[in-house]
């Protein structure tokens, strides 16, 4: 990507919003990071800075200044929680990919690795997915991404999270259901239970809201599959707020899901969600 792109209003667009187009520009971009260009003055129509919220007009050029590839990790909202011996720990807000994508340029939590630990050679052990917030892990030497995946599948990595999901559940729930993850965007719910005890989704849940009807849980996973905790909660009847893949949710609505604490032999860290 190029320090400035550019984008010419097309008549189908005319009247839509400035953030609009930047998801045009930007297609693998959150609402989030869209309106941060436009609040940091990088979003510029016809050399004006606007608002998210302006209503472009046929042939107006908006200039990205930049691009988002060339953001930093501080801008994209990445820091380091922790790092200790062969490991560390970093926080990735919603919005922001986790690994890099082949073939795109898309701003990652990844590509920003070097930056956030010069001295060492760090490899990306585990991925959110993009609209989740939460803890990136990550091994400091060849040595600790090994140890990393030989104790992940001894089922002695334990991974929290906190979730808000719609409706009211009780108690203790343990989601066994087998996932199948092949070659699709949304991951399939079967109907026989998975053996290893490593791929169940322990749920407890913490809080009720009834005004809101909404939950708040905690959920536990050792060896996660991709999109396990939001499609076993959907599969149960408690689709995650904001989840516009497997619940309700609206494009741009925030997933209210985030990755808190992860824990194993030699290492743990854990992060709160950012008010």
């Amino acid at each position: 990507m190029c320090a400035v792109e550019t984008y010419i209003v097309p008549e189908q667009l005319e009247g839509a919003r400035l953030d609009r187009i930047l998801a045009e520009m930007l297609p693998d971009s959150s609402l989030r990071l869209r309106r941060r260009f436009c609040d940091e003055g990088r979003a510029l129509v016809d050399g004006k800075n606007r608002k998210p919220g302006y209503k472009v007009r046929l042939g107006e050029q908006v200039d990205i200044s930049g691009g988002a590839v060339n953001m930093s990790s501080e801008q994209l909202g990445l820091s380091v929680v922790k790092q200790e011996g062969m490991f560390g720990a970093i926080y990735k807000p919603g919005g922001v990919h986790s690994a890099i994508i082949a073939g795109k340029d898309s701003p990652c939590a990844e590509a920003s690795l070097p930056e956030l630990f010069p001295d060492s050679t760090p490899v990306l052990l585990n991925r959110l997915d993009h609209p989740t917030s939460g803890l990136l892990l990550v091994a400091m030497t060849p040595d600790g991404e090994k140890t990393y995946h030989e104790q992940e599948d001894a089922g002695q990595i334990k991974k929290f999270y906190l979730a808000t999901i719609n409706g009211r559940l009780d108690g203790v729930v343990t989601i066994k259901n087998e996932l199948d993850t092949d070659d699709r965007k949304k991951t399939r719910v079967l109907d026989e239970d998975v053996a290893d005890a490593n791929r169940w989704t322990s749920i407890e849940t913490l809080a009720h809201d009834h005004d809101s009807d909404t939950s708040t849980v905690r959920c536990l996973i050792m060896k996660g599959a991709r999109h396990q905790i939001r499609a076993h909660l959907a599969s149960i009847g408690h689709s995650i707020v904001g989840d516009s893949l497997y619940g309700d949710g609206a494009e741009g609505d925030v997933l209210r899901l985030h990755h808190e604490r992860i824990e194993f032999p030699g290492f743990s860290a854990s992060v709160e969600i950012p008010t």
